[in-house]
């Protein structure tokens, strides 16, 4: 049925088409499952390798495996298909190309972890998708894969109801316990763990959350079985992943490759190189929160968790965005910062403080009125934000800025002042408007 290759986004034309999707094995594999005990499944997607695709990179069968076995409580799915994290844009190509297999992996899971219901989570921003998805789960409900016809069409007892859930456009519900909270009608808050929400999740109850292409994957493991899965790719990360690939290349796109293919070869010999050959300057590998990489040291980086946190990044969501050799690092630094600030949710002091900070010295850098010593002072607003905040948007807003100054100090250094002047515009009237040299100012 699938490709050693093309796991997610198998090269079969109208896939997303309810009839061509059985035709090609579809909802085979959930009544297969559907057969063995859920720790069997659980057990079997452990033995795989799988490890989600939203970011963590963590066991997918080892998350199943916290959800309690006994409990008065209902069990939830969610399904994070927020995708609100720039540079990356993979989620959308399944709930287009392939969401019959997203449901199936759907009512795997469900049955893995003994849930009955599953709410899948799509960003606001994202009509076309919603409505994509929302008429491929709809087929499925009229064809029994979902809902009460499941008795009839699996001949089982085992029944799941899915819901779409469309966010209002806020990054901060791609945040698992903030999506629980929007989902429940509240703002999109994260929550303080513990408790995690396998313990305590979607209305106080048992609850699993994974992304959009990490369950995609788990009807291929079913069907070719935990061995022929983690062969695949980079042993301790097995699989393909969908590498999104943005900026200065020739062919920007989503490219599905075993994990573990090399960043140069993703960039040169699938995307096409960089227009003009210009040499590349930056690459920012897992969506724009991830550490970015100098363009002078690609060379032998593999794109999988472990060989990314090596060179001293991370996967995320494998967006791959490449800057080449004119790319302006203040401006993009800025423009990222400036997404983090407007996005930041404003419960922790670090980070709703600390972002407009680093923006207004940014701002400031990119009106070639900053010093170096704005450099030191940039990366300590950024440390101050980094792990002392509820959820991770602290470290994604943190990590970019600390990270490109401390690997791109030079260039940062070569557009700084040894003196600048700072507009005093609240001083006596007659005053009003001048600037004065930064060492005159007395508080």
């Amino acid at each position: 049925m699938w490709t050693k290759e093309r796991i997610v986004l198998p090269l079969i034309e109208n896939l997303h088409e309810i009839e061509v999707y059985k035709k090609n094995g579809g909802y085979q594999n959930a009544k297969k499952a559907f057969a063995l005990h859920p720790d069997e499944v659980i057990d079997t997607v452990k033995k795989s390798g799988l490890r989600g695709r939203g970011g963590a990179a963590f066991s997918a069968g080892l998350k199943w495996s916290f959800m309690p076995k006994s409990t008065d409580k209902p069990k939830y799915l969610c399904i994070n298909g927020d995708e609100s994290e720039p540079g990356s844009f993979k989620d959308r190509q399944i709930f287009e190309y392939n969401p019959h297999q997203l449901i199936e992996g759907v009512l795997i899971a469900c049955h893995a972890i003994g849930a009955n219901i599953a709410y899948v989570y799509i960003r606001g921003e994202y009509h076309k998708w919603i409505k994509l998805f929302q008429k491929a789960l709809d087929d499925a409900y009229a064809a029994g894969y979902v809902g009460a016809g499941m008795k009839n069409t699996f001949g089982t007892d085992f029944k799941v109801e899915i819901y779409v859930h469309k966010g209002a456009g806020a990054y901060i519900c791609g945040e698992e316990s903030s999506l629980m909270n929007s989902i429940e009608g509240h703002r999109g808050y994260p929550r303080v763990k513990p408790p995690f929400p396998a313990q305590k999740g979607l209305w106080g109850c048992p609850t699993t959350i994974n992304n959009v292409e990490t369950l995609a994957n788990v009807p291929v493991i079913i069907d070719k079985g935990w061995e022929w899965f983690s062969s695949i790719g980079s042993p301790k990360h097995p699989g393909t992943i969908l590498y999104g690939v943005s900026g200065h290349v020739n062919k920007p796109g989503v490219y599905e490759l075993p994990s573990g293919t090399l960043l140069t070869d993703i960039i040169y010999n699938y995307a096409g190189g960089v227009p003009g050959d210009k040499k590349i300057k930056c690459v920012i590998p897992g969506g724009s929160s991830m550490p970015p990489l100098r363009g002078d040291s690609l060379e032998g980086i593999k794109m999988d968790a472990d060989s990314l946190k090596e060179a001293g990044s991370s996967i995320g969501t494998a967006g791959i965005m490449v800057m080449d050799e004119d790319t302006d690092l203040i401006a993009v630094l800025a423009r990222i910062t400036a997404f983090y600030y407007h996005e930041s949710c404003g419960q922790c002091t670090p980070c709703r403080e600390g972002t407009g900070w680093m923006l207004k010295i940014l701002k400031r850098m990119a009106r070639g009125n900053a010093t170096k010593k704005d450099l030191d002072l940039l990366v300590s607003v950024a440390n101050n934000i980094d792990g002392n905040t509820i959820c991770a948007l602290g470290e994604a807003a943190a990590w970019p800025v600390k990270f490109m100054v401390q690997r791109f100090r030079d260039e940062f250094e070569s557009k700084m002042k040894d003196e600048i002047e700072i507009a005093v515009p609240n001083k006596v009237h007659s005053m009003r408007d001048t600037v004065n040299p930064i060492a005159s100012i007395t508080i």
